[in-house]
């Protein structure tokens, strides 16, 4: 197949999406499709080009701008390509809320993930949480900025999450545990989406779930190294956190995890693949944080590896991404 794996976007995300880029492309290539990478902000890569792209590594911060991305113009690029399929290794912003989706179907373009419905419904966090309730998902309680500081005592409590409602990566995300922070932690996550949204803090323990067509993959833990929240640096720098797949946990644990990542799959009309995080407490209750669209494909990403644990390799996962987005 003609393959355009289309990385970069609008988002403070691109360092990973290039990563992503990087490792699909090399991965297609092996199964013998013939591809080309295509830069949302400079459009098809020449060889020198790509190679010094994807030479670079993802940075300790995110970008402190966003890129530009003239979604128009490289769709219709895209649909004048010839390309059998686009695959997205795009992630955040206008890639992953719905945008890109809704031009790609209007032009009659193939791509791999799920349809802009589905997407526009899990980068809305809290339309997501909200969705995840009637679903009986279990979530974290939260709320929408601007809220009264007294009005978060009472209903989440300290400490709280104060993060962009429609953001990924952490970007903006803070652990606030005192009242007097709170303000500034909504004013940084403020920069990055105009919506903020405040959440209960579930102490405990991370895991996330694969789910690939209709099957959940392993389940895995993400344990920082240094005790905190599974941020930016933790999630993209070697050696930042301990990732275990599968998780070292009861195995009633992992059957519910699993199974809760399939519902909220299901819940948000998703399709061939996402990536459900959870927070498991002390008494052993499981809470949706999140379900990602686009989840990350670089060489320490999480999909992979839940994928991997579960008898999935790296190439065979991005065969079957793209053979769903054909079969659609």
């Amino acid at each position: 197949m003609k393959i355009a794996v289309l990385f970069g976007g609008d988002s403070m995300e691109r360092d990973v999406s290039v990563a992503s880029a990087r490792q699909v492309v090399a991965a297609l290539r092996s199964r013998g499709h013939e591809i080309v990478a295509v830069d949302g902000e400079r459009g098809p890569l020449s060889a020198s080009d790509e190679a010094a792209t994807f030479a670079r590594d993802i940075a300790k911060d995110p970008p402190r701008a966003a890129r530009s991305f003239s979604l128009p113009g490289v769709v219709a690029d895209l649909a004048r390509g010839g390309y059998d399929l686009v695959f997205l290794a795009v992630h955040g912003g206008k890639g992953e809320d719905g945008t890109l989706q809704s031009l790609l179907d209007a032009h009659g373009v193939r791509y791999t993930g799920s349809g802009r419905l589905g997407c526009s419904l899990a980068w809305d966090k809290s339309i997501a949480k909200q969705l995840f309730r009637l679903a009986q998902i279990p979530t974290p309680a939260w709320r929408i900025a601007p809220v009264a500081t007294k009005a978060v005592e009472r209903e989440l409590g300290f400490p709280v999450i104060v993060k962009p409602s429609g953001q990924g990566s952490t970007v903006g995300l803070s652990l606030v545990e005192e009242p007097a922070a709170l303000d500034a932690a909504i004013a940084q996550a403020s920069q990055y989406d105009a919506c903020v949204l405040l959440e209960s803090f579930i102490a405990g323990r991370e895991l996330t779930v694969g789910v690939l067509g209709d099957r959940a993959l392993a389940v895995g833990e993400i344990i920082p190294r240094d005790g905190g929240i599974f941020d930016y640096e933790a999630k993209y720098q070697a050696d930042a956190a301990e990732e275990i797949f599968p998780a070292d946990v009861p195995a009633e644990i992992a059957k519910q995890a699993q199974t809760l990542a399939l519902v909220a799959h299901d819940t948000l009309r998703l399709r061939a693949y996402s990536r459900a995080d959870f927070r498991l407490d002390a008494n052993g209750g499981l809470w949706c944080l999140e379900v990602n669209t686009l989840p990350g494909l670089s060489r320490g990403s999480l999909l992979p590896q839940s994928a991997a644990a579960a008898g999935i390799e790296f190439d065979e996962l991005c065969e079957r991404i793209c053979r769903a987005a054909l079969s659609k």
